[in-house]
C-alpha cells in the first residue's frame, strides 16, 4: 500500500477532524498530494492540494476552513478540517503525482484525476447538523 488515508468519522457541524495520508516505498516532498472527496451520487472532486514546492492551493467552498499540509520526517500529509459544514459530508481520498520541484500547487490542481500516479483508499467524513 502506497497511500493509507485515514482520520474520517463523525462530526457535528462546526467541529474539526484531521486527515492524515501516510505513504510509504516513496517520500512525499517529491510528490505533490492532492485530496479529493465524493459525497453520495456526486463526482469526485479536488478539495486541496500541496505541491512539491510547498505550496498549497484549495477549491473555493473549502478557502479559510481547510488547511493542507506536510510533515516529511513522518512522510505524512494531512488535512485540518475546520468549521465543518453537512455538505462537506463526503468519502476523502488522497492522491499522489510525481511533479517537478517547480509546479505549484494551484498548477497541479487542473491536472485530470487520472494523471495521480497513486491513491488511498477512502475514509468517510460524516458531518451531522
Amino acid at each position: 500500500v502506497q497511500l493509507q488515508a485515514s482520520g474520517g468519522g463523525l462530526v457535528q457541524a462546526g467541529g474539526s477532524l484531521r486527515l492524515s495520508c501516510a505513504a510509504s516505498k516513496f517520500r512525499v516532498d517529491d510528490y505533490a498530494i492532492a485530496w479529493f472527496r465524493q459525497a453520495p451520487g456526486m463526482k469526485r472532486e479536488g478539495v486541496s492540494w500541496i505541491s512539491s514546492d510547498g505550496t498549497t492551493y484549495y477549491t473555493d467552498s473549502v478557502k479559510g476552513r481547510f488547511t493542507v499540509s506536510r510533515d516529511n520526517g513522518k512522510n505524512t500529509a494531512y488535512l485540518q478540517m475546520n468549521s465543518l459544514k453537512p455538505e462537506d459530508t463526503a468519502v476523502y481520498y488522497c492522491a499522489a503525482m510525481r511533479v517537478p520541484n517547480h509546479i505549484t500547487a494551484q498548477a497541479v490542481a487542473v491536472i485530470p484525476m487520472t494523471e495521480y500516479d497513486y491513491w488511498g483508499k477512502g475514509t468517510l467524513v460524516t458531518v451531522s447538523s
